[in-house]
């Protein structure tokens, strides 16, 4: 059933691997770029404000909080952690006024490592100059 919609929504066959849609699941998977097809379609729809409003804003609520980027208050991101496992998906308001996709998805023993540099690609696509 995820598949035919995936591919009736979004238009391609690399729709995620399902196990029982928690999102918590080791056996489920999605690319980075599937995920970026999703979250551009998810913009599109009639749906885009409650989504936007269930996305932690950075440096003010939910698991963004406590995050320094510059990008304070220009982003709207999902945080993932597990165990070797980082990364973040949504959207960056860039200060030109573009609205970007960013997902960035660390898979390796030192995943937490990587925060720094999710940190420098929020940043970066917030100036996008």
């Amino acid at each position: 059933m995820v598949r035919r919609w995936w591919k009736d929504r979004i238009g391609t066959d690399d729709a995620p691997a399902m196990d029982n849609g928690s999102g918590l699941s080791r056996v489920e998977r999605i690319s980075a770029q599937a995920l970026g097809r999703l979250l551009q379609n998810a913009y599109a729809s009639p749906l885009m404000p409650e989504l936007m409003s269930s996305l932690p804003i950075t440096g003010v609520d939910g698991t963004l909080r406590r995050n320094r980027s510059r990008a304070y208050g220009s982003a709207h991101l999902k945080t993932a952690s597990l165990r070797d496992v980082t990364g973040v998906a949504g959207y960056v308001h860039g200060a030109s006024g573009k609205r970007y996709v960013l997902v960035a998805i660390t898979n390796h023993a030192n995943a937490s490592a990587t925060r720094p540099a999710i940190d420098a690609l929020m940043d970066w696509a917030w100036k996008d100059n």
